[in-house]
This record gives C-alpha cells, structure tokens and sequence, in this order.
C-alpha cells in the first residue's frame, strides 16, 4: 500500500514560490488501477515523482509498503554516457537480479537493436521511454507510475506496452497520468483528478471524467 497524507509541494524560481500541491491524501492498493487526470501544469508529474521518490514533498509524508517503480516516461536516472547494455546491467545489479535475464527481455521488448550498444544521451526521448519502460517490465514491480508519454512509437509497438502492462500485470497496483479519459475508462479502476492542487478521488471513473469535462 502506498499512502500519502497531506502532501504539499512548492517550487522556488526567481524569487518567487509556486505552489504546485495543496495537501493531498491518496491511498493505493494492491490491485488499485487509480487514473490521474488534470490539465497541463495540474501537478500529475509532479504527484508522481514525489510517490516514486525522484522528489521530496515540501511537507506531508508518502509512506510505501510495497515495492514501486520509478517513474515511467521519466529518463532522468539514467546515465547518459552508459549505453542501453550498461544502464540495464546497473539496474540489475541494484535490484539483484540476473542481468542476463534482463539483457534479453530489454533485447526483445524494446526493439532498438544495435542502439542498445550506444549511450543513452544519443537516444530520442521515444528510444529512452521505450528503455524505461522495458526495464521496469524486467524488475516486476508492485506498483508501476506510469506518464502517458511512454505511450510512444507505432500502433504495434503502443499495443505491446498495454499487453505487458495492463494485461499481463493485472494484479499490480497502478498510477496512471493521461489526458485522455478514454484511456483511463479502459484500463483504470479509479480516478484522481488534480484541480488547483487539491486531489479528487472517484471509486467510478466515468464519474470521474464526467467531472474533469466539466473543468
């Protein structure tokens, strides 16, 4: 379960302060598929980063009793002058896991070929998404944090990424960004939408977006 209580965020820029976060509670369970909608600048990336740990909350406290993963769409842990090889054998190592095995899966799930040879800081954002996103399929999550933008490449390859994810995952818990409510009806159990920084929870999430529509 993750649970966040009264988390706060602000950032500081130029001297002046903008408070993205207004006290959010959020609590996610095994099995909870929880959409987050909010229009651009809501706070969605921000709530994610702060649940995966790649940022702090300015106040509140994010309490995790399962295992989550960073956060998908967002390329920031890699080590640009690695190669695709050299970024998944430094994950496998920290995660204790058999780097052959997730040499393979990266190999065939990605589809980037002899590019895996080269650094990453080479990659377009597509190729560095379609790594994340490969990487954290091979470490087997509880919980996956997932931004629409890992939604990348052709038709195959985006009907690839929901198969492993969405179907294959099924009892993993799941937070979800999109702009799109159709999205979120079809593959999430619940929805959040962010709104002047406070966060609403629907059990139904056509009621959910028949609220954000309303926005």
């Amino acid at each position: 379960m993750i649970v966040c209580r009264d988390i706060w965020k602000s950032y500081s820029h130029g001297g002046r302060k903008k408070q993205v976060l207004n006290g959010i509670d959020l609590v996610i369970r095994q099995g909870d598929r929880v959409g987050l909608l909010g229009r651009n600048g809501a706070g969605k990336s921000t709530l994610i980063k702060l649940i995966g740990g790649v940022e702090m909350p300015t106040a509140g406290k994010i309490t995790r009793s399962m295992t989550v993963s960073w956060p998908l769409g967002f390329a920031g842990g890699f080590q640009g002058s690695l190669t695709g090889y050299d970024n998944a054998r430094f994950i496998a190592r920290i995660y204790g896991r058999s780097y052959a095995d997730i040499r393979k899966f990266v190999e065939d799930f990605t589809e980037l070929g002899r590019q895996l040879n080269m650094p990453v800081k080479t990659y377009s954002s597509g190729m560095r998404a379609r790594l994340a996103f490969a990487l954290s399929l091979a470490i087997e999550f509880d919980c996956y944090l997932i931004d629409e933008i890992i939604l990348v490449g052709d038709q195959s390859f985006q009907r690839k990424c929901q198969a492993e994810m969405f179907e294959k995952r099924q009892d993993r818990a799941m937070l979800v960004a999109s702009h799109s409510p159709e999205f979120i009806k079809s593959f999430c159990n619940k929805a959040v939408i962010i709104h002047d920084g406070q966060a609403i929870l629907f059990d139904d999430v056509h009621d959910a977006v028949a609220r954000y529509d309303s926005l």
